[in-house]
């Protein structure tokens, strides 16, 4: 039971977590459903012609997770959804990989003081510090 009202205090005040009470009713009131990306994210356009168009996530609410068919879909940038249209990726569109700050595959740019070897070393090369005259 305990669970059941934790679910229920999530859905109705977590909105960071996935959809709220009001956002379930506009879309099941005006959204239309025009398809599902391979992570189960669905999508939805306003049936009454606004052009409203909008997301609801599968799992983790994070905007990175909607693949670039999807995307330009979403901004309005081509009309027709991947399903419906011939939407091929372009070359440097790569796969979606989740933020890696924190993480050991963190990107360290030149420079960083968390690179390996000597703390500081790539920082100091090249550097030369102000000091007030």
């Amino acid at each position: 039971m305990k669970s059941l009202f934790a679910s229920l205090f999530v859905q109705v005040f977590g909105w960071w977590h996935r959809q709220t009470p009001g956002t379930r009713l506009f879309t099941w009131q005006r959204g239309v459903l025009v398809g599902e990306d391979e992570s189960g994210n669905c999508y939805y356009r306003d049936r009454k012609g606004s052009g409203r168009r909008w997301v609801i996530y599968a799992g983790e609410v994070e905007a990175s997770l909607v693949p670039p068919g999807w995307r330009a879909w979403l901004h309005h940038t081509v009309d027709d959804t991947p399903a419906e249209g011939d939407y091929k990726p372009h070359a440097w569109e790569r796969p979606h990989i989740p933020n890696q700050t924190g993480t050991a595959q963190a990107y360290l740019p030149k420079g960083s003081l968390r690179r390996a070897g000597k703390p500081g070393a790539a920082a100091e090369k090249g550097y030369q510090a102000w000091k007030p005259e």
